[in-house]
């Protein structure tokens, strides 16, 4: 991947349709910056050992949230929301129409360090695309 050049986030999410299969649009030190369209349910997953952070850049992105006594709640964000999920809590997104932009580390899979179910046919269980 080039950092060199910019990469204008409009043509980028342009440039694919695929949902929950993120694209890496940077990287930084040891983290991706990773951009994706989302529709549907994704699947209950942690990530043990990062945070993961979310900035929606257009659309509603929902993030349901598992405490560790079992109670959820859900954080509805919306155009030019940014939300970061605690490493080690359980999250499931969803989405009536999104895109967003997100900060993890590199070789971070989209389905967590484990997760709950079967991975639906449209989440890409994946560390991230190269941006074409």
């Amino acid at each position: 991947m080039n950092n060199t050049e910019p990469v204008n986030l409009t043509e980028a999410l342009a440039s694919f349709t695929d949902v929950y299969s993120p694209r890496i649009v940077a990287r930084m030190n040891d983290y991706d910056v990773r951009i994706a369209h989302t529709r549907g349910e994704h699947v209950w997953h942690v990530h043990e050992d990062t945070d993961e952070f979310f900035l929606v850049l257009d659309g509603r992105f929902d993030l349901a949230l598992r405490a560790a006594d079992g109670t959820e709640r859900t954080v509805e964000l919306h155009k030019g929301d940014t939300f970061t999920v605690p490493k080690g809590t359980e999250h499931k997104p969803s989405s009536p129409g999104a895109s967003i932009l997100m900060f993890e580390p590199t070789g971070t899979p989209t389905t967590g360090d484990r997760h709950e179910g079967d991975i639906p046919s449209h989440v890409d269980s994946t560390t991230g695309h190269e941006l074409a």
